[in-house]
């Protein structure tokens, strides 16, 4: 990528960096997952009790192996008691320390955006964890709430029912159907905008492309 276009990238991470603290969220700009990672070392206490919702942007940023290097309680999906038993994850995350997602898109309004299967990432995200951590790339800023339904209907979704091999209509076509399949994934819709907690949500925002 050229000076120019990483430029326009640049002056497009600004506006919603902007915008999001406008909105009383904590928003900054990185330079990459090198940065980001010294970053969290610096901002996590250890033994901190931490959750996460599924994220490719996690896994290609490293977050998921810093998370899980031992010097942090991580709750992963998997995640089992001394007794073999396993551990509810999902409701670990209400009384989490911190926890991390990426955002299925960012409005230059200082907006964030998800659609869910289970319900479980923004149920969070909204409520219960004293801190929560989103990590996005360039390709989750977009212009407003109707760009981002689009982003998560032609991008997001299908490529998550890909990954997950769910064969809902998305999974056939490449793009959102409305479907009424069993394993349908959009299933709730959660916009975050001005927040009554000052800094609760943290958005870090790198100018490189990850995730769906």
């Amino acid at each position: 990528m050229d000076q120019f276009a990483q430029a326009i990238i640049q002056k497009r991470l600004e506006t919603a960096a902007k915008a999001l603290r406008a909105n009383r969220m904590d928003a900054e700009i990185l330079s990459g997952p090198q940065e980001l990672l010294e970053k969290l070392r610096q901002l996590l206490p250890p033994k901190a009790i931490i959750c996460s919702g599924g994220s490719m942007t996690l896994k290609e940023t490293g977050v998921n192996d810093l998370l899980a290097s031992g010097e942090y309680d991580f709750y992963y999906r998997g995640r089992t008691d001394e007794n073999g038993e396993p551990i509810d994850v999902f409701r670990k995350a209400f009384s989490a320390d911190w926890y991390f997602s990426s955002s299925n898109a960012i409005t230059l309004n200082g907006e964030l955006y998800n659609v869910d299967g289970n319900a479980n990432r923004v149920a969070a995200l909204t409520f219960g964890p004293e801190h929560v951590v989103i990590i996005a790339g360039a390709n989750k800023i977009v212009p407003d709430l109707e760009a981002a339904r689009q982003r998560v209907r032609t991008i997001a979704a299908p490529a998550n029912c890909l990954r997950l091999g769910i064969q809902n209509g998305c999974h056939q076509t490449g793009h959102c159907i409305d479907c009424k399949a069993p394993g349908h994934i959009c299933c709730t819709t959660v916009i975050h905008s001005f927040q009554r907690i000052p800094g609760r949500i943290k958005v870090f925002l790198l100018p490189q492309e990850f995730g769906y």
